[in-house]
């Protein structure tokens, strides 16, 4: 995976979410985003997926320019896969079903064969003794995998993930980073944020500290943890490690 982001920046009236923004990565299967909350890690995610539109700046992923008109960004959208961090599943629908309509509706698979890539998705994450299972009868761990399955059921060409087990308690919460860890490990391109600095330095490739709109550091896990230049970055990990 490359980007290459430059002068990126979003405005939500006078707050400056993203300040002139830019990101190189030459190469990553993983980019991990760390950084204080508010810094703009959630709204650099989102507009990498296409789902906020910038005020100003380039970006381009594997070569491509982010689209800009909306039948374009709905094509782009629907060939990535994207977990927030609520579970945000259907809660009328059962988890099989929370995966089977998208399939479906977003891309264009016959019932059957909708039905056939749920099942493979649900068995790849131990959840398919519970696809008939409507989403208040999951734990919080089983809604938070049910919502990766639904993400990478179509095999996207990018993960998007943002703070994945914010909700979720240690137990359920070192489920979802396995997972997460096994897909990384399978290949599949992931750029996400995260709180969990160890997490953080296992599975990433590249990591972006981002504060104030901007990336403050860039690099290899081994130096960004070991040795960061910025002193914001040194502060922050100072504090967030310290325990």
């Amino acid at each position: 995976m490359k980007l290459e982001v430059t002068g990126l920046t979003k405005c939500f009236g006078a707050t400056r979410a993203l300040d002139g923004l830019s990101l190189p990565v030459a190469s990553a299967r993983v980019l991990v985003l760390i950084g204080p909350s508010g810094g703009g890690k959630s709204t650099l995610l989102r507009v990498l997926g296409g789902l906020e539109t910038p005020d100003a700046g380039v970006v381009r992923i594997n070569g491509q320019p982010l689209p800009t008109d909306a039948a374009a960004l709905r094509a782009y959208r629907g060939r990535n896969g994207f977990l927030f961090q609520q579970f945000n599943l259907f809660p009328h629908l059962t988890a099989l079903r929370n995966i089977t309509l998208p399939l479906e509706k977003v891309h264009g698979h016959a019932p059957a064969a909708a039905r056939e890539l749920a099942e493979q998705a649900l068995g790849r994450f131990g959840l398919l003794d519970h696809a008939d299972k409507l989403p208040a009868e999951l734990s919080g761990g089983q809604q938070q995998r049910v919502g990766i399955a639904r993400a990478v059921a179509h095999s996207p060409e990018v993960l998007f993930l943002d703070e994945p087990t914010s909700a979720l308690d240690p137990e359920m919460a070192a489920e979802v980073l396995d997972l997460i860890a096994e897909l990384a490990g399978a290949a599949q391109d992931i750029i996400l944020s995260t709180h969990v600095m160890g997490f953080a330095r296992a599975v990433a490739d590249q990591v972006g500290f981002v504060a104030a709109g901007k990336i403050e550091e860039l690099g290899p896990p081994a130096g960004v943890f070991g040795s960061p230049r910025s002193a914001l970055c040194q502060r922050f990990l100072s504090r967030v490690m310290r325990y």
